[in-house]
């Protein structure tokens, strides 16, 4: 590969490539941002900057259609759904600028005893920052992570998909409309080996990464070894949790929501659904069901629920994992065949512990259903895993909604409802499936200085 090329996974077709920086065009990059770090970042004041962030999202809501369509073509995600992404971008945004000065203001610190004087906690930009973006949310993972550190400071050095060329220069372009000066916001068109070259370089303060735990590991491996703060958001098998309902019907339509959203390629879709005994029959029927009559087809239909997976390999990795499944005694539940990178929905039953698939993130539209006899059964099943992102638990009992979400080794638990995600609510996870925090006060935290200053 030479560059950042644009695939449509519904068609086929390629779109523009960007060719890869070379190593004078990396050089210059890093120091645009960090000579910007300098000027910008440390003398500028935190409103100044959150207006920058608020109007980034306003230009967001303005050019929602445009970078919605590129979404579309970049990965395949149905054109509602694409609308969908860029209105919480903006939203995004629009509550980190809100927010930005108190999160950001001093901290007084109450003196002990006869102490005289004052102390402080100010919160300091840490300076140039790599982010490493995944395909399958290429505008709002940026959104994530760009949002509280500009409003902090920070510059960025921004690393998309290879697949996502295009969403990737329309937010630059936007950025830079919204006012932020050169050097803040750099696209940077890179492949790992020159990832890893930033990461090392001195100037560069900190990364974060949303992407494979492979990916994680290759990145935490690098950051340690040059001892640079480090925050990853990797894959996820998450449990959806069935202990009691009063109406089942609407329990799978939030089963279904959760597990085809994205096109399924989602990190904190539900993708294992555990069931209690009484209602694993009637629930496995419904859901079967439901998922079966869903067929993908062209994201830009009107009402389309299920695009293309991402990409070829994509598809033949999952239809491999699937394949092993059964192999290893599973059952398989379909309604049609995979066509290229159309993926039609999957149920799988009698996934047993010792199924390699158990262990293992399937990223699209296959859901894995267990039976279970029990809440601690359940509990048992759902942290029997090595991801940690997310959860979901479905319960008419109060007590044992907090019960089972104080016993959930994630990061993050949905009770009695799915795709809730939103901006003022931080997003992250346990074990596998990395570590710190985005969105939210939380994602002021991560990459900034808390710097102590003591006045006697």
């Amino acid at each position: 590969m030479t560059g950042h090329t644009l695939i449509d996974p519904a068609t086929g077709e390629t779109g523009r490539t960007v060719p890869f920086l070379d190593a004078a065009g990396l050089e210059a990059a890093i120091d645009l941002a960090h000579r910007a770090s300098r000027e910008w970042g440390r003398r500028t004041g935190v409103a100044e900057r959150a207006a920058l962030v608020a109007r980034l999202g306003e230009l967001h809501t303005e050019h929602r259609e445009e970078l919605a369509a590129a979404i579309v073509r970049e990965m395949g995600k149905p054109m509602e759904q694409a609308l969908g992404e860029v209105d919480f971008c903006a939203d995004i945004y629009a509550y980190t600028a809100e927010i930005a000065e108190a999160q950001l203001a001093d901290e007084e610190i109450t003196l002990r005893g006869d102490a005289s004087g004052r102390a402080l906690v100010r919160s300091a930009p840490y300076g140039v920052l790599l982010g490493v973006m995944p395909w399958n949310f290429p505008a709002y993972q940026v959104a994530r992570f760009a949002a509280p550190n500009l409003a902090a400071g920070n510059t960025i050095l921004l690393k998309h998909a290879p697949a996502c060329p295009e969403s990737a220069a329309i937010i630059a372009r936007l950025a830079r409309e919204a006012g932020f000066p050169e050097g803040a916001y750099v696209d940077l068109v890179a492949d790992n080996d020159q990832v890893a070259t930033v990461i090392a370089d001195p100037r560069v303060a900190g990364v974060s990464l949303t992407g494979s735990e492979r990916a994680g590991r290759a990145v935490a491996e690098i950051a340690g070894r040059n001892l640079k703060k480090v925050v990853l958001e990797l894959g996820g098998s998450d449990p959806f949790i069935v202990l009691s309902t009063d109406d089942l019907d609407a329990t799978v339509e939030q089963a279904v929501a959760a597990r085809l959203d994205n096109n399924g390629q989602s990190c904190n879709a539900a993708k294992r659904m555990l069931v209690v005994d009484e209602l694993y029959d009637a629930f496995l029927e419904k859901l079967t069901a439901a998922l079966l009559a869903v067929r993908p087809g062209s994201p830009t239909a009107d009402g389309a629920q299920l695009g293309p997976l991402s990409s070829s390999a994509a598809a033949e990795r999952l239809a491999e994992q699937v394949d092993r499944a059964v192999a290893h005694g599973a059952t398989a539940h379909r309604a049609a065949e995979r066509d290229g990178t159309f993926f039609a929905p999957v149920v799988l039953t009698g996934v047993t512990a010792d199924n390699p698939v158990y262990a293992e993130e399937l990223f699209g539209p296959v859901a894995t259903v267990y039976r279970v006899a029990d809440e601690a059964e359940a509990v048992r099943v759902a942290n029997d895993t090595s991801y940690g992102l997310g959860s979901y638990v479905v319960t008419t009992d109060p007590d044992q909604a907090l019960r089972v979400a104080d016993a959930l080794d994630t990061g993050m638990v949905f009770v009695n409802t799915v795709l809730a995600d939103a901006a003022e609510l931080p997003f992250g996870g346990v074990k596998s499936s990395g570590f710190g925090r985005e969105l939210g006060r939380a994602g002021f935290v991560e990459f900034v200085n808390r710097k102590l200053i003591r006045i006697a």
